[in-house]
C-alpha cells in the first residue's frame, strides 16, 4: 500500500497530493488564535465535509466546482482507513484566482461602520436611511486581495480587481473579474434563499475560484463552511455600540468619568482574563491557566482601588 503525507498542514486541514488530484481531509481538531488545542471535537471534520459536498451539490447548476468525491472507496486504498472515512474530499487540481470574492447582503459588521461614515461600503454608494443590520436591496460584491500569510487581505474596488488580475493572466483580467462578480453574486443570493427558509440569515461570506486545466473558472477551497474574518469586525462594532450605550448612561446621569472607566477596565480585565484561561486549560496548560487567573484578579484590585479609597473616604466623611 501506497503511504501518502500531507503536503500541506493546517491547525485544522491536510492536503494530500494524489497525481493529478488533491484529497483534503478535514481533521477533527480545533484552534484558537492560531494554537491548536488539546481537546477536538468528534466527527467534526465530517460535517464540514458533508456540508461543503452539500452546498457544492447544489451550485453546480451556476459554477462548476472541484469536488470529485469523497467517498474512499475512490481514493486511495491508504485513504480508506476509519480516521478518513466522511471527512475527505478528492479533489481537482485548480489554479486559484488571487482575490477573495466577498459579497455582503446585509449592512453590519465593518460595512456598518463604513456607511455611518461615508454612507458607502467599499466605495459602493448605499441607499439613505438604512439601519444596522438592514437586508440590502440588492447583495454587493466587494472584492480584497489574497495576501500572503501573515499579511493583511486589502479591500480594493471592481476596476481594481480587473487590474489585479491583468498582472496574473494578461488580457484576460476584465473577463475573469466579471465572472467573479457574476458567480459570487448568483451563488449567494441562492444559498441565502436556501438557508433563509431554514430559519437562518447569511448576512456576508466570501468565495474562492480557480482555473481548471482548461482555463475555466471552477470554484474550490470550500463553501459555507466560514464567516470568519467579518466575526472579529464585528465583534468590535458591537464593543464600541456597547460603549456609546454606557457614554449615554454616563451623560444622562453624570456619573465620575474615573468610575465609568474604571467599571470599564475591571470588566475588560476579567472578559480577558477568563477567555484567555479557558484557551489554556482546553490546551492542557492548567497551571498556566491558574496563573492567568490569580494576575488577572490582582489586576482588577489594582485598578478598583481609586474607587474602593474614594468609597471609604465618603463614609468616612459621612460618619
Amino acid at each position: 500500500m501506497q503511504e501518502f503525507k500531507p503536503v500541506k498542514e493546517g491547525k485544522v486541514r491536510e492536503v494530500y497530493d494524489n497525481g493529478d488530484s488533491l484529497i483534503i481531509v478535514a481533521t477533527d481538531r480545533i484552534s484558537a488564535f492560531d494554537h491548536i488545542l488539546k481537546n477536538k471535537i468528534t466527527k467534526k471534520g465530517a460535517i464540514l465535509t458533508q456540508m461543503s459536498k452539500f452546498w457544492f451539490d447544489y451550485t453546480k447548476d451556476i459554477v462548476p466546482n472541484h469536488m470529485i468525491s469523497v467517498d474512499v472507496k475512490d481514493m486511495p486504498e491508504f485513504f480508506r482507513q476509519e480516521k478518513f472515512d466522511g471527512n475527505s474530499m478528492m479533489c481537482r487540481k485548480l489554479e486559484m484566482l488571487p482575490i477573495e470574492c466577498i459579497v455582503r447582503g446585509y449592512i453590519t459588521g465593518s460595512g456598518w461602520e463604513s456607511y455611518k461614515k461615508t454612507g458607502k461600503v467599499c466605495g459602493i454608494e448605499l441607499p439613505e436611511g438604512l439601519k444596522e443590520s438592514d437586508k440590502l436591496p440588492e447583495p454587493i460584491y466587494t472584492p480584497s486581495t489574497k495576501a500572503e500569510i501573515g499579511d493583511h487581505d486589502e479591500n480594493i474596488s471592481y476596476e481594481q480587481s480587473i487590474a489585479h488580475l491583468e498582472k496574473y493572466f494578461p488580457g484576460r483580467g476584465e473577463e475573469l473579474a466579471a465572472k467573479l462578480r457574476d458567480n459570487t453574486i448568483a451563488l449567494y443570493k441562492k444559498c441565502a434563499e436556501y438557508a433563509l427558509s431554514k430559519g437562518i440569515i447569511i448576512a456576508d461570506t466570501k468565495f474562492e475560484f480557480g482555473l481548471d486545466k482548461d482555463g475555466n473558472m471552477v470554484i474550490g477551497d470550500e463553501i459555507w463552511q466560514r464567516f470568519n474574518e467579518k466575526n472579529r469586525e464585528s465583534h468590535r462594532w458591537y464593543l464600541a455600540g456597547i460603549l456609546d450605550g454606557l457614554q449615554k448612561i454616563q451623560d444622562m446621569i453624570r456619573i465620575n468619568p474615573v468610575y465609568l472607566n474604571t467599571l470599564l477596565k475591571m470588566l475588560g480585565i476579567t472578559y480577558v482574563g477568563q477567555f484567555s484561561a479557558g484557551i489554556c486549560k482546553d490546551a492542557g496548560y492548567s497551571s498556566i491557566a491558574g496563573q492567568i487567573e490569580l494576575f488577572a484578579r490582582l489586576a482588577v484590585l489594582a485598578v478598583s482601588m481609586p474607587v474602593l479609597l474614594a468609597l471609604l473616604e465618603t463614609v468616612h466623611d459621612f460618619l
